[in-house]
């Protein structure tokens, strides 16, 4: 039974590092959006998510040159992956940044981090409810 609420805990608990990830690859995106070259960032975990849900694999990004550096302290591991998006622009300056998507990606990023933090805290007020014996 221990095992069982672990798993979901930390599956909520993999999928909630993975929105963060998510919006602050999205955030970086946005402080570019007027960046002659640049090139936007995407974040892929969901399918991991869906294929895998309970086991996980570190992947670190520091060996490949395409994928984002978040930083020492903020390793991407659980097949959070943060892929540079190449593809060509319809803008002269390279850019393929598209503001409105990345906006409407936020918005979606936000409200997926706080249904899931929600279902975190409804799992861990059960949990306290069965250490009370109910009460």
């Amino acid at each position: 039974m221990i095992d069982k609420i672990n798993r979901q805990t930390g599956l909520l608990e993999r999928a909630l590092d993975a929105c963060w990830v998510k919006n602050e690859v999205i955030s970086n995106n946005i402080a570019n959006a007027e960046t002659p070259g640049y090139k936007k960032f995407k974040v892929y975990f969901e399918a991991s998510l869906n294929e895998k849900k309970s086991q996980f694999h570190i992947a670190s990004i520091h060996k490949n040159p395409k994928f984002l550096p978040i930083g020492k302290d903020r390793l991407l591991s659980n097949e959070i992956i943060v892929r540079r998006d190449l593809s060509t622009s319809m803008r002269r300056d390279g850019n393929n940044v598209d503001i409105d998507e990345e906006n409407a990606e936020l918005a979606k990023n936000s409200l997926q981090y706080n249904i899931l933090s929600n279902q975190l805290s409804k799992e861990l007020g059960l949990i306290k409810q069965a250490i009370n014996e109910g009460r």
